[in-house]
C-alpha cells in the first residue's frame, strides 16, 4: 500500500520532498518550466498543511560541484511560479552542517532547495551514509519525481527506510493512477497502444508486455521500418535495426499474429533524401519505399487509418513519434495522431513521456490530453511491468 501526502499531519513537521527539476536549459536559462510547474500542487499542500518544505531534485550529469549545473535558476523560477509568496532559500550543498543549519532555522513559509543531488556521486551510488546523511533532514519523506522512479538512488529510494514517514505526491500518484490503473491493469476498451521512435529495441519489451493487454498495436516512426523489413519489405535507405533485431521483429510479428492481436504498420510513407529541412518530401504509394529514398513519416493513408483506430478506443497509450517531427514536412504523422487524441475525448489518453511529451507540448496539444507522464524511461520501464525503485520504496504494510 502506497499512502499520498493528503493522508499525512505535516503541522510542523520538516517535509523532504523529492522532486525532478531535471528542466532542459539553454545555458543559464530555463527553456521548458513544465516539470517545475507539475511539482507545485504538493509543494503547495505541503507548504499550506505546515511542513517545513526541503525540495531535492538533481540537474543534468554532473561530474562533481560545477556552477553550470546549480539549481540557482531553478530557485529564481520556482519563487516566480509560487507567486512571489513563499522565499526560496538554495543551500551552498545537499548534505553537511551547513544545510542541516539551515533547515532548523526554516521558518514557516519559507522553502529550502538543496543543491543538486548529483554533485556527491555518493547519490547515483545509492551510498547508505549520503542517504542517512539526507535522511536526517527529515521528519516525513515525500516522493513527487516520477522521472527518476526507474532509479535506484540515495534520494529516491536509499533514504527512505531511514525516515519515520513516507508518501507518494499528487504527480507521483497521477502517473501511478494513469500509467498503472487506467493503462495496464484496467483499460477501458477498446484499448490501443502507438509506438514510434527509432528503435526496435528500445520498445521490445513495451511490446511485449502490451500486446496480451492492447486490442490493436500501432507502430510508426523508424522502428516500423525494421518490422517492414522483417517482412521481406524494401525500405530502401531507412534506418533499420539489422542482425537479430530483425529476427527479433519478425518473432514480435509472430506473437501478434498468436495473440490476434492486430500489430498494424505503415501502408504508406513520406520519404526523402534525409531527415533535414533541405530534402525533398514525396508520398509512396504503398508499403514500398524506393531504393533511394528514406521513410521519414508516415504517410496520409496511414495517417487516416491510425486516426480511425484511435477514435474507435476507449483508452489511448503514446509512446514515440510517427517521424522526424523537428522537421515540419515530416512532423505530419505526430501531429494527426495528437489531433486523433486529442479530438477523441471519449478516451482516455496517455501520453508515455520522452519525446511524444515534447511532441505534443510543441504542438500546442498537451493540455488536451488526459496526461502527459512526464517520465520518458520511467514510464517505458512502468510500461514494461517493471518494479520502480521509487515507488517500491514507498510502499508499506
Amino acid at each position: 500500500m502506497i499512502r499520498y501526502i493528503d493522508d499525512l499531519q505535516l503541522t510542523g513537521k520538516r517535509v523532504f520532498i523529492r522532486v525532478d527539476f531535471n528542466v532542459p536549459m539553454d545555458g543559464r536559462r530555463i527553456t521548458d518550466d513544465t516539470r517545475i510547474r507539475e511539482a507545485l500542487p504538493t509543494i503547495k499542500r505541503a507548504l499550506e498543511m505546515g511542513g517545513k518544505v526541503i525540495l531535492a531534485s538533481h540537474l543534468g550529469r554532473p561530474k562533481g560541484p560545477d556552477p553550470k549545473l546549480s539549481l540557482e535558476p531553478v530557485a529564481q523560477k520556482l519563487v516566480e511560479l509560487l507567486g512571489g509568496k513563499h522565499e526560496v532559500i538554495l543551500t551552498d550543498d545537499s548534505v553537511g552542517d551547513g544545510v542541516k543549519k539551515q533547515v532548523k532555522e526554516l521558518k514557516e513559509g519559507q522553502v529550502v532547495l538543496l543543491e543538486n543531488l548529483r554533485f556527491h556521486k555518493e547519490e547515483e551510488a545509492n551510498d547508505e551514509a549520503f542517504s542517512r546523511e539526507l535522511a536526517a533532514l527529515a521528519d516525513v519523506y515525500v516522493n513527487d519525481a516520477f522521472g527518476t522512479a526507474h532509479r535506484a538512488h540515495a534520494s529516491t529510494a536509499g533514504m527512505v527506510p531511514f525516515v519515520k514517514e513516507r508518501a507518494a505526491g499528487f504527480l507521483m500518484r497521477k502517473e501511478i493512477e494513469y500509467l498503472g490503473d487506467k493503462v495496464l491493469k484496467n483499460p477501458a476498451k477498446p484499448f490501443v497502444a502507438i509506438l514510434g521512435g527509432s528503435k526496435v529495441s528500445d520498445k521490445i519489451k513495451v511490446i511485449e508486455s502490451l500486446l496480451p493487454k492492447v486490442d490493436a498495436l500501432l507502430v510508426g516512426g523508424a522502428m516500423a521500418y525494421t518490422f517492414l523489413k522483417a517482412q521481406g519489405i524494401e525500405v530502401g535507405k531507412s534506418r533499420v535495426e539489422e542482425g537479430d533485431k530483425l529476427a527479433l521483429a519478425a518473432k514480435l510479428l509472430d506473437t501478434a499474429k498468436r495473440l490476434k492481436t492486430p500489430l498494424v504498420l505503415p501502408i504508406d510513407h513520406i520519404v526523402g533524401t534525409g531527415p533535414t529541412a533541405d530534402s525533398v518530401a514525396k508520398e509512396t504509394p504503398d508499403q514500398v519505399i524506393p531504393a533511394d529514398m528514406m521513410g521519414l513519416d508516415i504517410g496520409p493513408k496511414t495517417r487516416a487509418m491510425f486516426t480511425q483506430r484511435i477514435r474507435d478506443a476507449k483508452t489511448v497509450v503514446w509512446n514515440g513519434p510517427m517521424g522526424v517531427f523537428e522537421v515540419p514536412k515530416f512532423a505530419e504523422g505526430t501531429k494527426s495522431v495528437a489531433v486523433a487524441m486529442s479530438i477523441n475525448t471519449q478516451a482516455t489518453t496517455v501520453i508515455g513521456g520522452g519525446d511524444s511529451a515534447a511532441a505534443v507540448e510543441q504542438m500546442g496539444y498537451a493540455d488536451k490530453m488526459s496526461h502527459v507522464s512526464t517520465g520518458g524511461g520511467a514510464s517505458l520501464e512502468f510500461l514494461e511491468g517493471k518494479e520502480l525503485p521509487g515507488i517500491k520504496a514507498l510502499e508499506t504494510k
